[in-house]
């Protein structure tokens, strides 16, 4: 299985994807790739269509990054709809909403 986790760097943006379970096991590779991705100054977009779920991790690591995009001008937005399981597992964790603004795909 490769990684659940994947980013493609564009000239103009970054997409971030994510595939399947995302948990404490995948925290390290999501944080680096978020790091990596926030670092080149690109608007970032998250796809999210392949993930089954999120956890509180995860979620406190998405909402960072959309936090640290916000603080240095780059835009982040989720590529397209949030799963409903996805909002779902948002909401369990006290959210009212994704922490992350959706967009149409690139």
């Amino acid at each position: 299985m490769g990684l659940a986790i994947t980013l493609d760097q564009y000239e103009t943006h970054s997409v971030l994807r994510l595939e399947g379970g995302i948990d404490i096991t995948c925290a390290a590779d999501l944080k680096r790739l978020l790091l990596e991705a926030l670092a080149s100054g690109k608007d970032l977009q998250l796809d999210l269509e392949r993930v089954t779920d999120l956890d509180v991790t995860a979620i406190q690591l998405l909402w960072s990054a959309g936090l640290e995009a916000e603080r240095s001008g780059a835009g982040v937005a989720v590529a397209g709809r949030v799963p409903e399981e996805i909002a779902f597992a948002v909401r369990e964790a006290g959210l009212e909403r994704f922490p992350i603004p959706t967009a149409p795909k690139v």
